[in-house]
């Protein structure tokens, strides 16, 4: 039996309570990401909420900084970091809306690695973080155009790195732009790496690991290191909202 389907099956979601975005079915959001390491929302965000995102690209007062990827070697492609995500209702309702379920799977993992567990509330996650120096803001939008792409990296930022982020689409694949798949290498012991290839749609959610997933094979629950990045846009430009719940020092 390959190792990657031998997760007791979740059957149980989190409290309703946590359910505060419509629509997601954490079971499924959890067994996907035991299943492939990646899992697929329906849509969170209209076409109009998309645009209004993508039109916010061009205030530089909603960012605390700039980064154009080529300088870096980080790819090809420009994303900016928000000041203050709490001040933009819609980023405020993706975040919390978001992080009750995906707390309730981070907590699953904790418990499969026998490590300390996170707080049901982003409230506390943040004020763990300001006492480890981790008190900059990191969601971000990135920006492709034609050639764009991002190397295969992780967005850790600090000491407490909470295990799951999420990136919404804003573009729509093969009207706005093509290509830009988003990618993800998954490094596995003693054997060689795996990659995932999903292809979002307009709005729609994508669920990963930040740093590494556990994993259960033959002797017990092993940690898989991933990476992610995006393949090159052919056309057009796409444009991608990174949702990340701990913040940077």
């Amino acid at each position: 039996m390959d190792e990657l389907t031998l997760f007791d099956p979740v059957v149980e979601g989190p409290p309703v309570e946590g359910a505060a975005v419509r629509g997601v079915d954490w079971v499924r959001v959890a067994a996907e990401l035991d299943e492939r390491g990646a899992a697929l929302t329906p849509p969170l965000l209209t076409r109009e909420e998309c645009a209004e995102l993508i039109e916010g690209f061009g205030r530089p007062e909603l960012f605390r900084s700039t980064v154009v990827m080529e300088r870096h070697e980080y790819g090809r492609g420009t994303y900016r970091y928000y000041a203050d995500p709490d001040g933009l209702p819609l980023l405020r309702r993706l975040r919390e809306g978001l992080y009750p379920g995906l707390a309730w799977v981070a907590n699953r993992w904790a418990g499969l690695l026998k490590e300390p567990g996170f707080p049901d509330r982003l409230a506390e996650l943040h004020a763990r973080c300001a006492e480890q120096g981790q008190r900059r803001p990191t969601p971000l939008i990135l920006r492709y155009g034609p050639g764009g792409y991002a190397s295969l990296h992780q967005d850790v930022y600090g000491d407490v790195v909470f295990p799951l982020q999420v990136s919404i689409l804003l573009n729509e694949p093969e009207v706005d732009f093509t290509g830009g798949e988003s990618v993800f290498v998954e490094q596995r012991p003693r054997a060689q790496s795996r990659a995932v290839v999903v292809r979002p749609g307009l709005g729609q959610g994508l669920v990963f690991p930040v740093r590494e997933r556990p994993v259960r094979g033959p002797h017990g629950v092993r940690r898989h290191a991933v990476r992610h990045g995006s393949g090159e846009v052919g056309r057009g430009e796409r444009h991608v909202l990174a949702v990340i719940f701990h913040q940077a020092r």
